[in-house]
């Protein structure tokens, strides 16, 4: 008989509003405490302390308009948020800092979050929708210099792009992008170039999330509708379906594979998260624990199997920790 799926291992309450984005800071050398960054529908950005389960900072730098996105840069010290105020904040933690450093006015209204990508030593490539409705824009930080533009080819109807990934074939390579649309489509872009390099339709529905591992060369997506999309990248660089899983219920908020790429994890509008073995994507457990739709999830970087964690954020204004799969 198969166990039941197991309780949240704890639950971290305080954030006074909706959780819209969640990413972890445990890996990293030092010895210091591991963190979590959580952003809400207020606009505030709580830094979690994973030993006390209390909120270490509160960061208050877009106008109290909710915050979707949060990314370190090279540590827990250097952060970038995005805002529903159409900004990209820099801030700078260090010793106790909490200063919005620079900014970045992002004139898109969607709610597409950034994607970023170390390109060497205190440089980064960052991906995000551009004012112009379907066009994406790839800026290269601190310089905050423009690297590209990406537009659809005239007369193509993709609509917004609503989900991007920035990843590096290998080292030394130019990195390329993975934009998801609103007409359910994935496409494969070209940074050197602004070209498209492949597009699959893999939804009927706008896709809401993608993940993407590049060791395997196969991706993940899901949209409103009850489906998830498993496509791959061949050797020429098209995308490919490669299978299609159908779900209990409609509607995929996040999916995301976690570091080791041996299971992953989707955040349904269903108040569930469903863990799946990512190699034939089997159903691994249903973790039933939130009262609402759940907006994002993140696995733990650390770098020892045993203590990775699974967070979860929900409308219901709480973050589920679980700790699963986690035997080497």
């Amino acid at each position: 008989m198969a166990l039941p799926p197991p309780d949240p291992q704890f639950v971290l309450r305080g954030t006074g509003a909706a959780v819209h984005t969640l990413h972890f800071c445990c890996g990293s050398q030092e010895p210091a405490v591991p963190v979590l960054f959580s952003g809400s529908e207020n606009g505030f950005i709580h830094v979690w302390n994973l030993k006390t389960h209390r909120v270490d900072t509160a960061l208050d730098g877009h106008g109290r308009k909710s915050v979707y996105c949060v990314e370190t840069m090279g540590g827990k010290g250097r952060l970038l948020s995005q805002g529903r105020d159409q900004r990209i904040c820099l801030w700078d933690l260090a010793e106790g800092r909490t200063a919005v450093t620079d900014s970045i006015f992002t004139e898109n209204v969607g709610f597409c979050r950034c994607s970023l990508v170390q390109v060497a030593q205190g440089r980064w490539l960052m991906a995000m929708a551009a004012k112009a409705l379907q066009e994406v824009q790839v800026l290269e930080l601190p310089s905050k210099t423009s690297v590209c533009t990406l537009k659809p080819e005239a007369g193509a109807k993709l609509g917004m792009p609503m989900c991007l990934k920035l990843w590096q074939p290998n080292c030394g390579s130019q990195p390329l992008l993975l934009a998801g649309y609103e007409d359910g489509s994935v496409v494969l872009w070209n940074l050197s170039t602004g070209k498209a390099l492949s597009q699959l339709v893999c939804h009927q529905e706008p896709v809401m999330s993608l993940d993407f591992d590049s060791e395997k060369a196969k991706g993940i997506s899901g949209s409103s509708e009850k489906v998830l999309s498993i496509w791959s990248l061949n050797e020429q660089q098209n995308l490919q379906v490669y299978k299609t899983h159908e779900l209990v219920n409609a509607g995929i908020s996040d999916v995301t594979i976690r570091p080791d790429k041996k299971i992953l994890a989707t955040a349904g509008w269903d108040h569930r998260i469903r863990i799946f073995g990512w190699k034939k994507l089997k159903p691994l457990a249903v973790l039933d624990y939130h009262t609402a739709t759940v907006h994002c999830l993140a696995f733990s970087d650390h770098k020892h199997p045993a203590q990775r964690l699974l967070a979860a954020g929900s409308k219901d204004q709480r973050i589920s920790i679980w700790s699963i799969y986690t035997q080497p």
